[in-house]
């Protein structure tokens, strides 16, 4: 049976998880992923495990923060006075929000916390600096890369 490799393009369904457990996703209620390997279109330590497996193998792998969305910054973290928040926007912790960075680039960014003065606003990814625990099931190859088997 052919294992799965780069330019592959593959369907998987998946579980993450947080080290203790909790799941923050999962493709069980509904269609597997499907993306095409060595083409950085998943993070690096699930594309990684994803390599080399044959249809139908299940692999549970631990995904260091360095592999997956990389260490917490704190230059990500920003305090903006109240006054130049749009009005008609009301912050709160938990809040996610838009700001442009430019005209065609958009950055999230959760509301951290509120003062009577400032706001402060966090553009890491929410799962930044953590290690992640997957659940991988390789459902199927749906189409072999072009790459050759004579290397």
């Amino acid at each position: 049976m052919e294992r799965a490799k780069a330019d592959d393009i593959v369907k998987v369904h998946y579980t993450g998880k947080l080290e203790d457990g909790t799941v923050f996703d999962s493709s069980a209620d509904r269609e597997p992923l499907e993306f095409t390997l060595g083409k950085r279109m998943v993070i690096p330590g699930f594309e990684e495990a994803a390599m080399g497996m044959i249809p139908g193998e299940t692999k549970t792998v631990k995904v260091p923060a360095e592999e997956a969305y990389g260490p917490r910054r704190e230059d990500m973290v920003m305090e903006v006075a109240r006054s130049n928040m749009p009005p008609e926007i009301e912050p709160e912790v938990g809040q996610v929000l838009q700001i442009g960075q430019s005209q065609d680039q958009m950055l999230q960014v959760v509301v951290t916390e509120v003062t009577e003065e400032s706001v402060v606003l966090d553009a890491n990814h929410p799962l930044a600096g953590m290690d992640l625990v997957f659940d991988i099931e390789l459902v199927e190859i749906v189409e072999p890369g072009s790459e050759s088997a004579s290397a």
